[in-house]
């Protein structure tokens, strides 16, 4: 829903007040939901990208996309998209991110959007729905998409945070995907060893809230919670270049195993591999193929001790 324009360039220090000297900047097509289909078109998926967009960045994320191959379905909006840029500074080795809140959009941009999805034929097996909300569309507006998806026998992946996501989750959504800050932001309290961590997993699904909580714990690896069972994967040993993307780059890979009717350990360490890899692409490059297939083979998944909560009935095929 907050789709964005990245650029990224390097300098030799960031300063105040000084002229900072920046190497070629890099553009690339950007925003959580973008990242995603990035990552699983580059896995060898397919799928849909769907967002509002307008203005002279719109028409270019329009033609980004389309030169990576993904297919797009643009919602036109009278704003602009947003423009987001990072800094990578040389001397500290340090990465500065300067996110934009994103245009203003009305109620009929928005409702528009839902539309957009409600019509889509055929619907698709997995929606996915990343990042933050831009202003002017209600917090509800991903519990609004909940409803949708899954009143199309449909399932819905959401990796927000605040109250978007609380929200949704008390709609009822397939797979949410925080970080351990944005859980602890939800749940209103710590998280502070791998007890209470698969403990507040284990309530959200029993609640009927979820049906699987991916939990990234950034450099200490990753968990897993789902009817079936728990599984952990550590870190893996690599130089990181930039965090740019990986969160989102973990969704892509999880959602392109799912799509192929693998398993959950398998989506698991396959998001944990497309994760790693944006690692080691410096700032908006994301994920490679090459990079995850590499890092995939290094991936020890570590079951976890798990009582399978009784799940609510949730309709989801």
């Amino acid at each position: 829903m907050n789709p964005s324009v990245d650029l990224a360039t390097e300098t030799a220090e960031v300063v105040p007040t000084h002229k900072l000297r920046c190497s070629p900047t890099a553009h690339d097509a950007g925003g959580g939901g973008i990242n995603v289909a990035r990552t699983v078109v580059r896995m060898g998926g397919r799928c849909t990208a769907l967002c509002p967009a307008g203005g002279p960045t719109g028409d270019w994320l329009r033609r980004r996309l389309a030169e990576e191959g993904i297919t797009s379905h643009i919602v036109p909006t009278a704003e602009d998209t947003r423009v987001s840029f990072t800094v990578h500074e040389n001397r500290s080795g340090q990465e500065f991110r300067f996110v934009m809140p994103g245009p203003l959009l009305g109620e009929a941009e928005w409702r528009a959007c839902l539309d957009a999805v409600s019509a889509l034929d055929p619907f698709p097996g997995l929606v996915v729905a990343s990042g933050s909300l831009p202003p002017g569309v209600p917090e509800d507006f991903y519990a609004r998409l909940a409803r949708l998806v899954r009143t199309r026998g449909s399932r819905l992946v959401l990796d927000t945070s605040g109250g978007a996501l609380d929200a949704a989750l008390r709609e009822g959504v397939f797979l949410i995907k925080p970080n351990l800050r944005e859980l602890c932001g939800h749940l209103g309290h710590e998280l502070p060893d791998r007890a209470s961590q698969l403990a507040a997993m284990h309530r959200l699904l029993a609640e009927g809230r979820c049906e699987a909580v991916a939990l990234s714990l950034g450099h200490r690896g990753a968990l897993l919670a789902t009817g079936e069972g728990a599984w952990f994967v550590p870190p893996l040993p690599v130089r990181t270049l930039s965090a740019v993307g990986a969160g989102d780059s973990f969704v892509g890979g999880m959602v392109w195993s799912l799509a192929r009717d693998e398993s959950w350990p398998e989506a698991l360490s396959w998001g944990v591999a497309c994760g790693t890899g944006a690692l080691l692409s410096v700032t908006t490059g994301l994920c490679r193929a090459a990079d995850a297939l590499s890092l995939r083979e290094q991936i020890r998944l570590e079951p976890q001790p798990w009582e399978p909560p009784d799940l609510p009935h949730s309709g989801h095929k």
